[in-house]
């Protein structure tokens, strides 16, 4: 589903999140893993805004971020008009119920002590939602909507495979009736067959209840299932940002050069040229200077290294952080993601 209105449902502006990193006798702060550095994106009502990029380059922290799961450390998050990370403890309580989420792990997310029907019931009482014959009805009817039978409620978590855990995930996050899901890499625990369910479940779903999602994952062939737009991470950073079929047929970047081109084609006649990154993904305790994929960059400049790159709109609605892009004879961009998108 494409952007159906102008003014986006959920805009990020700088996110960063630092953890501290403490040494010595007294614990003190000797320096920052910087998990997400300055990330901005937009998200529009009904669109799924895909999130990829290798394990560690922190889109599960941008995601959890968002919902102050983990509280960010600098950046605006305006959902709705209303900025996020000003919001209290119980304004943000009552703001979960349009923000929610699904949990990557399906057998660690739902508390093993407590039924089926107490665990899709408490986001019900948390919010005041029904009577407890109503929250009672409502939890059968939303098992039956992710597939699964509702006098299956009266069961505990260890009595469902994995499949069927990740449906009641989805149940628990959609029977608040949000606007936004949040789906932190939700099928990448499960088996091939098992996730072109769950996928195909998530697209009914926001087919019929005009869901918005934020879709984490690291498997591209999964993302471009499901995606509208696919933003690329690297390194707590985001790269590059565009539609779908932009970002598949003519990738800028060259780091999502190379992932796409990791990516296996079910045609065995098709010959693909691999682009293979050289040495390892730097420590985001300790990111290079400049543009941090220079050090593994097969076109990177002099300007790489010591000039960290605007992200900047190279052509229509294609946004890439890239010098490479810079036209020649210029000094590098210095216009932002949203004095541009705006």
């Amino acid at each position: 589903m494409a952007q159906t209105e102008t003014k986006p449902l959920l805009k990020v502006k700088g996110l960063k999140k630092y953890f501290p990193i403490t040494g010595g006798v007294f614990a003190k702060r000797v320096g920052d893993v910087k998990a997400v550095d300055d990330v901005s994106f937009e998200v529009y009502e009904g669109e799924v805004l895909g999130i990829v990029g290798e394990s560690g380059c922190g889109k599960s922290t941008t995601g959890k971020s968002l919902l102050r799961l983990i509280e960010p450390s600098a950046g605006e998050i305006e959902f709705e008009g209303k900025d996020v990370t000003k919001l209290s403890n119980e304004e943000m309580r009552k703001m979960r119920r349009d923000m929610q989420i699904i949990f990557q792990d399906p057998y660690a997310s739902l508390n093993p002590r407590h039924k089926i029907e107490k665990i899709l019931s408490e986001p019900l009482i948390v919010h005041g939602i029904g009577t407890k014959a109503e929250r009672k009805k409502k939890v059968q009817e939303i098992l039956e909507i992710v597939g699964l039978p509702g006098e299956m409620a009266s069961r505990y978590p260890h009595q469902f495979s994995g499949g069927q855990r990740q449906r009641i995930g989805i149940a628990r996050a959609l029977i608040v009736n949000p606007k936004l899901i949040v789906c932190d890499e939700p099928v990448s625990a499960l088996d091939v067959s098992i996730q072109s369910q769950i996928l195909n479940l998530m697209e009914d779903l926001q087919e019929k209840f005009g869901l918005t999602y934020i879709f984490i994952a690291h498997d591209l062939s999964v993302v471009k299932h499901i995606s509208d737009r696919i933003g690329v991470m690297y390194l707590g950073k985001m790269v590059e940002l565009a539609s779908n079929e932009a970002l598949y047929e003519e990738p800028l970047h060259p780091y999502t050069q190379s992932l796409l081109s990791a990516v296996p084609d079910p045609d065995p006649d098709v010959r693909r040229e691999r682009v293979i990154l050289q040495g390892d993904v730097p420590s985001p305790s300790n990111p290079p200077s400049g543009c941090t994929f220079h050090t593994r960059c097969p076109k990177a400049m002099d300007v790489c290294k010591s000039v960290v790159p605007t992200f900047q709109e190279a052509k229509d609605s294609h946004f890439v952080a890239c010098h490479l892009y810079t036209k020649e004879g210029q000094e590098p961009a210095t216009t932002d993601y949203y004095s541009k998108s705006n």
